[in-house]
């Protein structure tokens, strides 16, 4: 039968054994760094796919802009937000977004004034309000704005760039302000 010093001799020498070896340690340090490396290359994708959705966005709304800006929504008889946008920004949409989520507001001022009140997108709860669509008249200020919610992935992992009080979402908006032509 071994006595209980034997058993203590081989468990102090197999703890000094692999103390001493360095077999593994590359593997348990990959385990320590990794969640953190993992977190901050998916924040670094994610922010940079999201400026990327917010440059098309601003594309579009200044091709859109253009059609108000030259008369050619007018006299083409887009007279609500849907004809607007079935006809003019659906078809500049690329797979980026969906058509029916993005939002449209423009507005018109026949000068400028004190009274151009520029109001908010969304309201408390993070739904769209106060959308409208008047393209004005040739002289007139006209104010369009495309907005689009655009959903984040990584927000739980520490990195959390959401809209106040929208949850795992970013409000994306891209203006373009103008005097429209004599058409």
């Amino acid at each position: 039968m071994p006595s209980p010093a034997d058993s203590s001799a081989s468990a102090n020498n197999l703890l000094r054994r692999f103390r001493r070896s360095r077999g593994g340690s590359a593997a348990v340090e990959f385990a320590l760094v990794a969640p953190m490396f993992f977190a901050l290359l998916f924040a670094i994708i994610e922010t940079a796919i999201m400026f990327f959705a917010n440059q098309v966005l601003e594309t579009i709304t200044q091709n859109s802009a253009r059609s108000i800006l030259t008369g050619q929504t007018q006299t083409a008889g887009y007279t609500t937000m849907a004809q607007f946008q079935t006809n003019v920004v659906c078809p500049q949409i690329p797979a980026l977004f969906t058509c029916a989520n993005v939002a449209i507001d423009v507005e018109s001022w026949p000068a400028f004034s004190g009274s151009m009140a520029v109001g908010t997108l969304i309201d408390g709860s993070c739904n769209f309000n106060n959308l409208q669509y008047n393209p004005g008249g040739p002289g007139d200020i006209v104010l369009v704005k495309l907005a689009y919610q655009w959903p984040l992935f990584v927000t739980g992992l520490g990195y959390n760039i959401t809209t106040p009080n929208c949850t795992s979402k970013r409000l994306l908006v891209a203006a373009a302000a103008f005097k429209n032509e004599p058409y």
